[in-house]
């Protein structure tokens, strides 16, 4: 079954994914977005910090390395002049209900250029009480006056990369972390205020045994963080270059990936947390873990959320926006970003306007990755009669299903709970863009 179902299929943090969107309908999608825009309603925010101090070479992101701060600085001054430009053209300053910076390492900004990021976004938004602000941190980057800049902007939520704590790993990805610092810097964050604490753990890393990986779970247990992302290595040297430093060899093989996610999903399991999708897992009393037992649960560019916003508004080279209507993406190369911007140009370079087809399709995909069913009924009431060869789809599937990877217990399409590794396979039966054009993607499992 590994052999039959270990192929590339998205992710499915959107649909469709990224690579179907249109080059050039960016600008003008946008503005057609943005104008239809509730000002009642709540929306996400996500800023896109392409800079690290080092480059890790697992790294399948947007970003590059700079040992200089100069260019830094400057990028967040064209970020505030993004953020100002967006709200002048809207008119009026939505309801800020999420924020997260990613990167590279948003944990690298200066103070001072949190402080702006955060006057910026409060000029241009209304900033909810409740609202979750979320912020990717390598620990190295971190020190007393980060942390002040990390209040300035009022975060809430730490999301702190470890991948693996063992040294053999570590330097086979470049990326030296000792438990050490990655403790007292989630210490010095607590106890600044800063309680929430995510962590990231990889495994399919090269030189990753069985006995480091189970090593590594248990020292991140140890840290008590609120939640644990815990993903699969995707190797794309034909997308990010810098992966072939990783030697092929050294990667295990799918078999002793699938045994490494299992084997440490019920580590934390055991540890108390509660598994969340196929990737995460949660205490109970946090909000994820309270979304996914109520039927809350969300996908978007972040992974798992339990934010209910539908729009999302991305600042930052290659940032992406998704609107209830369509997604539209800023150019890439910060360079031909920033003239942009600096030119009062929108910086979207790419676009992709829903149909009908795709609402469905998406909704079905992103119910099958966060609650692996889908209720037919539900589905029907959500889109009435168009709803309906969509449910004869799905029966259609699940009889001619030959592994039996799902079942139809009355009016729900489930996968089964031993196949729940292969979440991502089941929805790729759904998605009709798929076969179209060249895109990659990562491994199955």
């Amino acid at each position: 079954m590994l052999a039959r179902y270990g192929a590339e299929v998205p992710r499915y943090t959107s649909y469709p994914t990224a690579p179907h969107f249109g080059e050039g309908a960016g600008a003008p999608l946008f503005a057609e977005l943005c104008a239809s825009l509730d000002p009642v309603s709540s929306v996400s925010v996500y800023l896109h910090v392409p800079f690290c101090d080092r480059l890790c070479w697992f790294c399948g992101c947007h970003t590059k390395q700079t040992r200089r701060y100069d260019p830094v600085a400057a990028y967040v001054g064209t970020l505030t002049r993004e953020i100002a430009a967006f709200r002048r053209r809207l008119g009026f300053s939505p309801r800020l209900g999420a924020l997260h910076l990613g990167g590279g390492s948003p944990s690298f900004l200066a103070a001072d250029d949190m402080r702006r990021l955060a006057e910026a976004l409060r000029a241009a938004f209304d900033v909810c009480p409740d609202a979750e602000i979320s912020v990717e941190i390598d620990p190295s980057d971190v020190t007393p006056a980060a942390v002040a800049g990390l209040r300035a902007l009022e975060m809430t939520r730490a999301s702190i990369g470890v991948q693996d704590f063992d040294p053999v790993v570590q330097a086979a990805i470049n990326r030296p972390q000792s438990f050490e610092v990655t403790r007292d810097v989630i210490a010095m964050l607590r106890s600044s205020g800063l309680v929430s604490i995510n962590i990231d753990v990889l495994y399919g890393l090269p030189l990753q045994t069985p006995g480091r990986l189970d090593a590594t779970v248990e020292k991140v247990v140890a840290l008590q963080p609120e939640r644990v992302a815990l993903f699969g290595y995707a190797h794309v040297p034909h997308v990010k270059k810098h992966q072939a430093m990783i030697r092929t060899e050294d990667l295990p093989g799918r078999n002793a990936r699938l045994s490494d996610a299992e084997r440490a999903s019920r580590a934390f399991v055991r540890a108390g947390y509660e598994a969340i999708g196929i990737d995460h897992f949660a205490l109970h009393a946090d909000p994820l873990a309270k979304a996914a037992r109520s039927g809350r649960l969300r996908r978007n560019f972040q992974g798992y959320t339990a934010d209910p916003c539908e729009t999302l508004i991305g600042f930052g080279a290659s940032a992406i926006s998704r609107f209830a209507g369509g997604y539209v993406q800023n150019t890439v190369p910060t360079g031909l970003y920033r003239d942009r911007v600096e030119a009062g140009e929108p910086a979207a370079a790419r676009g992709y306007r829903l149909t009908g087809d795709d609402l469905i399709r998406g909704h079905i995909i992103e119910r099958l990755m966060c609650d692996f069913g889908l209720d037919l009924d539900d589905l029907a009431r959500r889109f009435g009669a168009a709803a309906e060869p969509y449910a004869r789809e799905a029966l259609r599937l699940a009889a001619t299903d030959p592994d039996g990877l799902v079942r139809v217990s009355g009016r729900r399409f489930a996968i089964r709970p031993e196949a729940r590794s292969l979440a991502r396979v089941v929805a790729s039966w759904f998605d009709a863009h798929l076969r179209s054009g060249e895109a990659r993607y990562s491994q199955a499992v």
